[in-house]
């Protein structure tokens, strides 16, 4: 714990049952040196989402994504795998390619700053002026680019940096199967947003895990589904979840209630009048409707800024009707997502304040504390791989899983 850049004893409040457990302290939202010790161990030591595995579909297609205190390269091989690298040239160290949302494609993986180059598998092809250059081995291992433990879920692609990760589906745990009515991997593209929040990553995780919130800046939201509603979910990975239930005249999360797409074909009677909020630690927040799943992704770019990508997916189906159009999700949840940017960053201008201490959590923020602690006993331990679980006292009943 001695490199850890907080006092142990401000820590151990979070880390502590919910009726005695406070908030984080104010440095773990705005302290560059917990910035950068979380970089290290959340985002490299675990397994961060870098998007959807159907973004590159086709030999050759390559993105380059900043994890933690690099970035990495994900490219689909000749063989249809897709793999993942370390986005450094084993020249020099230049980027092999620009950080991007955007995809390429070509034949080869060439480093712009002085052309070596690579094929689709990682493998050193080339280098201008090296034919005759005494000692160098072209096929020594390492002129290859170093690879990347890369696995798949769901449709999304997940890297883990330091490889020092438990295998994906135990990082998951029971998230796998609450999900898997939905079909996410079948699921389509259908509209996106991208922003940028003046507010921790924390900070903006913390908001979706409760609806304490809700009746103060929320009224479309309130008017489709109650803010006390819903279960909790006791995880056996290391994700933080609930429910919300959809009023009564209501068929999804829309401005009217209504949904102009297709519902999901496998869900119970019980998944059709509720909506899933799961949040995949570190940077991926999963929100399942009856008709559409809506995603968060997160990037950390400095302690008080974050890049978040908002998609929403549907299935094929709704897709293939001539008079279907996304916008009656993404317009709802727009205009939601700008009323709590606007909170987190009114939070987070104040936890940087010295007025700011500690504070105690409501019992509707169950779920924040099981992301607090989970944090918290990160800080501790080096590392965040487990689940927390539900508190004793909390105000929600336990889903059956």
């Amino acid at each position: 714990m001695a490199e850890f850049p907080i006092e142990r004893s401000l820590v151990e409040r979070t880390a502590r049952d919910a009726r005695e457990a406070l908030t984080l302290p104010a440095d773990a939202y705005t302290s560059q040196e917990v910035f950068e010790w979380e970089k290290k161990h959340f985002f490299e030591r675990g397994w961060v989402c870098l998007g959807r595995s159907s973004e590159l579909a086709e030999a050759g297609d390559r993105k380059a994504v900043p994890v933690g205190r690099g970035s990495v390269l994900l490219v689909r091989g000749t063989d249809d795998v897709l793999r993942g690298f370390h986005n450094t040239c084993r020249h020099r160290g230049h980027e092999v390619a620009y950080c991007s949302n955007e995809v390429t494609n070509k034949k080869s993986l060439q480093c712009p700053y002085h052309s070596w180059t690579y094929g689709l598998d990682g493998r050193f092809k080339m280098a201008p002026d090296f034919k005759d250059h005494a000692g160098f081995e072209p096929s020594d291992p390492d002129n290859d680019l170093v690879g990347v433990r890369v696995d798949e879920w769901g449709g999304w692609v997940f890297a883990n940096m330091s490889g020092e990760a438990k295998d994906l589906r135990d990082y998951l745990g029971n998230l796998v199967d609450l999900c898997a009515p939905w079909e996410t991997e079948r699921l389509v593209w259908g509209a996106g947003h991208e922003y940028v929040i003046k507010a921790n990553w924390k900070i903006a995780t913390e908001n979706y895990h409760e609806c304490y919130h809700c009746s103060n800046i929320h009224p479309e939201l309130c008017q489709v589904t109650p803010p006390e509603s819903g279960e909790g979910y006791q995880p056996t990975g290391a994700w933080v979840g609930g429910s919300m239930v959809l009023m009564d005249f209501a068929e999804t999360m829309s401005l009217d209630g209504k949904s102009f797409g297709v519902p999901f074909r496998k869900l119970d009677d019980k998944q059709k009048r509720e909506v899933y909020y799961f949040g995949l630690f570190p940077n991926l927040l999963i929100s399942l409707h009856p008709d559409y799943i809506m995603t968060h992704s997160m990037q950390p770019l400095s302690p008080s800024e974050t890049w978040v990508e908002c998609n929403w997916l549907f299935p094929p189906e709704a897709l293939e009707r001539s008079d279907f159009s996304p916008t009656y999700a993404a317009e709802f949840w727009d205009i939601t997502n700008m009323e709590d940017w606007h909170a987190c960053e009114s939070v987070q201008r104040s936890v940087g304040s010295p007025g700011y201490r500690q504070g105690p959590f409501a019992p509707m923020e169950d779920d924040v504390w099981q992301f607090a602690t989970m944090v918290a006993r990160g800080y501790l331990a080096g590392g965040v791989e487990g689940p927390v679980g539900l508190s004793e006292d909390s105000p929600y009943p336990v889903a059956a899983q």
